[in-house]
């Protein structure tokens, strides 16, 4: 399983059509297919914000339907406490933490472009200047 953090899927539109634009990915890296995605609802909330500020209602409705056909994961009691605790030990922000928390429960790996997430395990990190 994987899942994009929403600086990923802002580096790159194509990533909303299951593929990644040439040299994004590392090659031992794949987008999998949309049933293998999660995507916790935090970053529903943070891509949508982000695509009504920098697009248009139609570029919100698109990811919206997009991880429609994810696995979409909201946020519960037990999530949220091993979110606090990943804040706590990695000094991560609260969506991050989240962000964190989700792939951990889902034994997933994490596709970003966020620093913040660089020198964690699970997490396949592309720098923005690549």
């Amino acid at each position: 399983m994987m899942f994009f953090e929403p600086t990923a899927i802002k580096q790159s539109a194509d990533l909303f059509r299951n593929r990644a634009p040439p040299g994004f990915l590392a090659e031992s890296a794949e987008i999998p297919e949309r049933d293998q995605c999660i995507v916790p609802t935090i970053v529903q909330l943070e891509l949508s914000k982000w695509l009504a500020r920098e697009k248009d209602e139609e570029a919100v409705d698109s990811f919206i339907a997009y991880t429609a056909t994810c696995m979409v994961v909201s946020l519960d009691t037990t999530l949220a406490r091993r979110a606090a605790e990943i804040s706590a030990a990695h000094k991560l922000a609260t969506a991050d933490a989240i962000i964190y928390a989700t792939a951990e429960c889902h034994d997933a790996d994490i596709l970003t472009c966020d620093a913040h997430f660089k020198d964690l395990e699970r997490v396949i990190y592309i720098d923005k200047k690549d």
